[in-house]
């Protein structure tokens, strides 16, 4: 599908969300033509793409030694933009606490015993002391797995950038946060979901492509994530996007530390 030269960039670009089934993306190529697709690693997800790509990812690039009230620093910046919506924002806790449960989990007894033993490392390395929450938990292996790409490859820092969706529909939206929530109780919400959709169709993404059906292994919503954080990439490829902090932070292997708008 061809895409609204708005957005168009002259190289390829990409917005990213975890899924179930691995990585969803959204994708930009230089000729203009617009796709999505799910990958079963970030490195799929890459290989796609030409060798100089902007991607920007809903996920956390860069982790702390050691987390103050409300996370690494970047979420605490941009939460305040988000109103209600705030609280999509989930408080990063350390690599200590982030590595502490690495493995895979082949029972539910297993994985919440492994989520308590995580919490107890993260409250031994934050101020106040502060557990993980379940949500968080659910994204530790793929917050793993970027983190080992970005630092066996230096490479990659500049041009795979940690964004965030309700802060891309905040930047969209005029740095007004958006009226309506996403999801309701854990559920998709249909009139937050046409609220996203028609602000990103306004701002280049075509209509069309937004109400096809996700990929399969991706949820609806995932596959509007990803919308989102291109909008994102594009502004990054034009050296127009903002990172939150300015200049970002640097975690203990020089990785970049913020969240890009």
């Amino acid at each position: 599908m061809s895409m609204h030269p708005a957005l168009a960039a002259e190289i390829d670009i990409a917005g990213v969300d975890g899924c179930k089934a691995g990585w969803v993306a959204v994708t930009l190529r230089r000729g203009g033509q617009l796709a999505a697709k799910v990958c079963g690693t970030f490195e799929d997800v890459l290989a796609g793409l030409g060798g100089d790509a902007v991607v920007a990812v809903d996920m956390p690039i860069g982790l702390p030694d050691f987390t103050h009230h409300g996370g690494r620093g970047p979420e605490v910046l941009v939460r305040r933009f988000l109103g209600e919506r705030q609280s999509s924002v989930f408080s990063i806790p350390s690599r200590a606490a982030m590595y502490a449960a690495d493995e895979p989990f082949t029972t539910i007894e297993r994985w919440y015993e492994m989520h308590r033993i995580a919490s107890d490392v993260a409250r031994k390395t934050s101020d106040p002391p502060r557990g993980v929450s379940i949500q968080a938990f659910g994204i530790f292996s793929k917050i793993r797995e970027l983190d080992r790409l970005m630092r066996d490859r230096p490479d990659l820092r500049l041009r795979v950038i940690e964004s965030h969706p309700e802060v891309a529909f905040w930047r969209l939206n005029g740095a007004k946060a958006m009226a309506l929530p996403k999801k309701v109780k854990g559920s998709v919400n249909p009139a937050g979901m046409e609220e996203r959709k028609a602000l990103l169709a306004a701002n280049g993404l075509p209509r069309a492509f937004l109400d096809m059906p996700p990929p399969r292994g991706a949820a609806e919503d995932d596959f509007l994530d990803a919308a989102a954080v291109l909008t994102v990439a594009a502004r990054r490829a034009r050296g127009e996007a903002e990172p939150f902090p300015d200049p970002p932070g640097r975690d203990a292997y020089g990785i970049p530390v913020a969240i890009w708008a």
